[in-house]
């Protein structure tokens, strides 16, 4: 079981969210502890260890070290606003 934390940056992001889209996002963010690389998520080129999930229109990058079984949330944001 990985051990998620969430950046400062992240949470700022996820509390301007409806509660409607916070508590999908909530649900795939803890999905993650259990499988970090669900269907569907895909690694960022150009980077060693990020990944992105799609959760409707909005995305959620997050890093993952398989050495010390963590997953930091750094950024959920609406896709065309995610990779600026």
């Amino acid at each position: 079981m990985y051990r998620i934390s969430i950046s400062k940056t992240a949470q700022k992001e996820m509390a301007a969210l409806p509660d409607s889209q916070l508590l999908r996002i909530n649900e795939s963010i803890l999905q993650l502890a259990e499988n970090p690389r669900p269907s569907g998520c895909k690694k960022l080129k150009g980077f060693k260890d990020l990944y992105r999930i799609r959760i409707g229109s909005f995305r959620v990058v997050y890093s993952l070290k398989d050495k010390t079984l963590t997953i930091e949330i750094l950024r959920v944001a609406d896709r065309k606003d995610i990779y600026k």
